[in-house]
């Protein structure tokens, strides 16, 4: 048996109308009130409050063209029992991800939260589960690139379902520590924070420095430059996000989304894992989430 449908959100907050009503909010009562009476042509949902209860219905009219139209349907969409009233007047009603957020954060027992946030606009979600995605990523810097952008972008997607980020971080310097050394040499000065309580001595690769006995902590790419201007063998820290991701790190049942530096202009997915390339775009990290909630709903 198919039940209903979670993370339900109105495409539109224009679908959601509100109302008090003087009668109580069983299905029954509601239905003898609306039927035939008039609703706005865009009028999908309909928030009934009664008191200081809400109830969310769905209803159908007789047509669709018309301004108004007689209501010809109500279906209960959450009971008042089951709904909480939010007032959270800086969250966009209109991002799904923000309101799966309200609803976790003020009314977590709640199947079904209606929000009133900015603008004073109203919404609400239904049955609320949002999409779970790891992000793998190294720190310093603070806060985490890679996270921060997603959340940015998730902080303005429409036409993404509710998403739920869980930062997988790897400090650097706990990473080096594993080979421990005298001298360090990191690929830049971005993560220049890694070097406390290291107790040893730090170069940074892109102010070549002149060579000593050091250990590269650094990615394919780092390699690469350090062979260029070295030459020889060195011992080296893998640091790659995307490494550290297969490597097990994030061994869990919901997708990845890391980045890598060897990818320049290109976003990956490779199964249940996206790879973004390392100074990733807005649109790239944007492109990156459509792909990790894709890899979710193949499973």
């Amino acid at each position: 048996m198919i039940g209903p449908p979670v993370n339900l959100v109105p495409s539109q907050y224009r679908n959601v109308s509100v109302a008090d009503i003087p009668v109580p909010l069983d299905e029954p009562s509601v239905r003898g009130y609306l039927l035939g009476r008039p609703a706005y042509r865009r009028t999908r949902y309909l928030v009934a409050r009664h008191g200081t209860a809400s109830a969310v219905l769905e209803v159908s009219k007789e047509s669709e063209q018309p301004l108004f139209s007689p209501i010809t349907g109500v279906r209960l969409v959450a009971a008042a029992a089951e709904t909480a009233f939010v007032r959270a007047p800086q969250t966009d009603t209109a991002i799904p991800t923000q309101l799966a957020r309200i609803a976790a954060e003020q009314a977590p027992q709640a199947r079904c939260v209606v929000v009133q946030g900015r603008y004073g606009h109203v919404s609400f979600i239904a049955d609320p589960a949002p999409v779970t995605i790891r992000v793998v990523e190294v720190v310093p810097p603070q806060p985490a690139k890679l996270v921060d952008q997603l959340t940015r972008v998730l902080d303005l997607a429409e036409d993404l379902p509710p998403v739920k980020l869980v930062p997988e971080l790897v400090d650097l310097a706990e990473l080096a520590a594993t080979r421990p050394a005298d001298h360090y040499l990191f690929p830049c000065r971005a993560g220049e924070g890694t070097t406390d309580g290291l107790g040893a001595h730090v170069s940074y690769l892109d102010e070549i420095p002149r060579q000593v006995p050091w250990t590269l902590v650094g990615c394919a790419r780092s390699r690469a430059i350090h062979d260029w201007f070295y030459g020889g063998d060195v011992s080296t820290v893998d640091m790659c996000p995307r490494a550290l991701a297969g490597a097990g790190l994030a061994a869990r049942p919901e997708p990845v989304l890391t980045k890598c530096c060897l990818l320049e202009d290109r976003v990956t997915s490779d199964a249940d894992t996206v790879v973004v390339p390392w100074g990733a775009s807005i649109a790239q990290i944007r492109d990156g989430l459509r792909l990790a909630v894709a890899a979710r709903a193949r499973r």
